[in-house]
């Protein structure tokens, strides 16, 4: 029996590779904790836009590599880790002059994406625990359904719940939310698309599938 059909998440993979498997429940929750701290970090290269309330990051990436890599629920819990840690004052969201730290962060423009992280992490692991990850093509999709999913929420949420949102059509929440960003994310992603296959093929080939 390949060792893949026991370890069907890179983290399990990797694990067993080199001889630790038995270690596995303290090294997942590290993994997951770097996951969560890496998170932080991405969200820290930030630049605003003049023209929305949205500012550009790298945290999406990590995301959605969050889940590939842990799988879902692991890569959820990072992400559930991530908004713990700034709801209770930590300075883990991007940096920002008009948007607040903390629990309010979460209820400004910018809450649906937070928000999000959570379910996107949980889907692009779950598409990678049924082997998505391990081809360009299909890494590449896993990861967008991932960003799908942060893109809805955080144009519904401007369009519905944000402040201001009583005055803007969803079209002026596409304009501000998602016509900005898809294409750079979309190139983001074709990058990020390649670090699992990657990933994977230094295992060996006994983890191929």
């Amino acid at each position: 029996m390949q060792v893949t059909r026991r370890a069907t998440v890179f983290v399990d993979a990797a694990l067993v590779s080199v001889g630790v498997s038995g270690l596995s429940t303290p090294l997942k929750l590290a993994a997951t904790l770097f996951m969560m701290v890496l998170t932080a970090a991405a969200a820290q290269i930030s630049f605003p836009l003049p023209f929305t309330p949205v500012p550009f990051t790298f945290q999406p990436m990590v995301v959605l590599l969050a889940g590939a890599v842990l799988g879902p629920e692991l890569g959820m819990l990072s992400q559930v880790l991530y908004l713990a840690a700034g709801v209770a004052g930590l300075p883990v969201f991007a940096a920002s002059p008009d948007l607040p730290q903390g629990a309010a962060r979460l209820f400004g423009a910018t809450g649906g994406y937070l928000m999000s992280y959570p379910f996107a992490a949980f889907v692009a692991g779950l598409l990678a625990r049924r082997g998505l990850d391990r081809r360009y093509l299909t890494s590449f999709l896993a990861m967008a359904a991932g960003l799908a999913v942060v893109f809805a929420c955080g144009v519904t949420w401007l369009t519905l719940f944000a402040p201001g949102a009583d005055g803007r059509s969803l079209q002026t929440a596409l304009a501000v939310g998602f016509y900005p960003f898809v294409v750079v994310d979309l190139a983001k992603l074709a990058i990020a698309a390649a670090v699992m296959p990657a990933a994977w093929k230094l295992l060996g080939s006994d983890f191929a599938e």
